[in-house]
């Protein structure tokens, strides 16, 4: 590998004291040798964190960050990247499961560097049960495991605005320059993924690689889940962080396209709302509708 550039792996736990070593294990072993590991519990209420001491103390040049409170994915991110002295960044959840040629894939990817402003890569992931067993993919595959819907890739912000463009960001890798760029992740919000794809894409070049290179793990208590249902209060979290990233995209928006791509986005997340029956967001999203239809006709 050209260079050997370090990786940092990113290992976030929460009352993952099921999945946590084999995640790790994932992490550690991969045909890549130069990764440095950085664990953040984040005041887990099961048994994660005396695990993850056990296991340490074969690997004293592991760095582990115990959070005395629960400080959510986004502000205990934000915690290791300030320790991370790679050039590239995993986030990695601990109940999810790294392939082995996952960081040499992603790699030789940026080595490639068919873009002129390259910042993230990403593949495709395997889903997996709480016992393990695969039942989809993220994207969906032929018989040859090969994603069958065409990926965008390059400058993709009009299409991840849009909602079009779903990015797999548990197979993701990230240039640590633009993390540092970018200012880590958002920590107003609940979760952190759409608002870095649109933040990043807006300046940087994604590419896609046509691999599974992890097992993402759905269980009842994963975020994706919560997404949909019903009088539920991280529901309810969860969606209105959606908003406030859609509010920011809006300010990045440069041209009438982009401002009618992010309208799709909108009337996703109104239906959403409605059967919800968070009504009190959905009237939030009207309002935004409105101003957004105004900006189109009077500003461009």
């Amino acid at each position: 590998m050209y260079n050997n550039p370090l990786v940092t792996i990113i290992c976030l736990c929460y009352n993952h004291e099921k999945f946590v070593l084999q995640s790790l294990l994932s992490a550690l072993n991969q045909d890549y040798a130069f990764i440095e590991l950085i664990i953040v519990d984040d005041f887990s209420t099961d048994n994660s964190r005396e695990v993850i001491k056990n296991w340490i103390a074969a690997y004293p040049e592991i760095q582990f960050i115990e959070n005395e409170t629960n400080l959510g994915s986004t502000k205990s991110f934000n915690k290791a990247l300030k320790l991370a002295k790679g050039e590239y960044i995993i986030d990695l959840a601990c109940d999810d499961i790294l392939l082995p040629n996952c960081v040499s894939l992603q790699l030789k990817t940026f080595e490639k560097n068919r873009f002129e402003n390259l910042g993230v890569v990403y593949g495709n992931a395997e889903l997996i049960n709480e016992k393990g067993d695969s039942y989809f993919y993220f994207f969906p595959v032929d018989e040859s495991k090969k994603t069958i819907e065409k990926r965008e890739t390059g400058d993709i912000y009009l299409s991840v605005i849009s909602g079009g463009n779903s990015i797999c960001s548990v197979s993701s890798m990230v240039k640590k320059s633009v993390f540092d760029d970018l200012q880590g992740y958002d920590e107003n919000l609940a979760y952190e993924d759409l608002d870095l794809w649109i933040r990043a894409s807006r300046k940087y070049d994604f590419d896609y690689i046509d691999e599974i290179l992890i097992k993402k793990r759905i269980t009842t208590t994963s975020l994706g889940t919560h997404f949909h249902i019903k009088n539920d209060s991280r529901s309810r979290k969860i969606n209105y962080s959606t908003y406030l990233i859609i509010k920011k995209a809006i300010q990045l928006n440069r041209t009438k396209q982009e401002h009618k791509a992010i309208l799709k986005r909108i009337h996703f997340e109104m239906f959403l709302n409605f059967k919800t029956s968070n009504y009190k967001l959905l009237s939030k999203y009207i309002l935004l509708e409105i101003k957004q239809r105004f900006r189109i006709l009077f500003k461009g």
